[in-house]
């Protein structure tokens, strides 16, 4: 568990790890679900997806999942605005998921008007932010994060409070790491 607010019906961010042959009844979710899968398969009844897939499935949506092989997924729940219907699988090991620039790469995953979904992968000692974020939360998947004397390495889970302007490069080696951001602020403390 990363975080959570509430008890029973909470919203979370959690890292969660499948045993092998792993399966779960059919349930629904009322808030969302965001899923990055980390190692091994995940399986619903959509389809496999094996570790790199980026997975969204809007309030309301249902499904039974499994995995054979077992598998570790980063997952946030009950996160999502209501509004929202669309559904979300890419696969970002596919090449054409990247875009290229100065400094690196960036393989978009979601934006609306609240909040915009990524990997990133800078080059080495690339700098991440120019300007002040509106709340930003990384997980590092490969390479490191440094910021001042703080150094960040593979599964390292940070979150930054909005009006941030955070001083992190990326490592000796560059870095590949989920960012989110415009998530935080009015949207965690309910305010309008």
């Amino acid at each position: 568990m990363l975080d959570r607010i509430g008890q029973e019906k909470a919203r979370a961010t959690s890292i969660v790890r499948y045993a092998p042959a792993s399966r779960f009844p059919g349930h629904q979710h009322p808030g969302g679900e965001e899923i990055l899968v980390l190692f091994g398969t995940f399986s619903d009844e959509g389809g496999d997806y094996p570790a790199g897939w980026y997975l969204r499935n809007p309030p309301g949506s249902r499904h039974q999942p499994f995995t054979n092989e077992g598998a570790t997924i980063f997952v946030k729940l009950r996160q999502m605005l209501e509004g929202e219907h669309r559904s979300v699988r890419i696969n970002t090991h596919e090449p054409s998921a990247w875009i290229r620039h100065s400094e690196g790469a960036s393989c978009p995953l979601f934006t609306d008007e609240r909040e915009r979904v990524s990997l990133e992968k800078p080059d080495a000692g690339a700098r991440l932010f120019s300007h002040f974020v509106d709340g930003a939360e990384m997980l590092v998947l490969e390479g490191s994060l440094h910021e001042t004397v703080h150094e960040y390495g593979q599964g390292s889970w940070l979150r930054l409070p909005p009006g941030e302007h955070p001083e992190f490069v990326a490592g000796p080696d560059g870095a590949l790491f989920y960012l989110k951001t415009g998530h935080l602020g009015k949207y965690l403390t309910g305010a309008r």
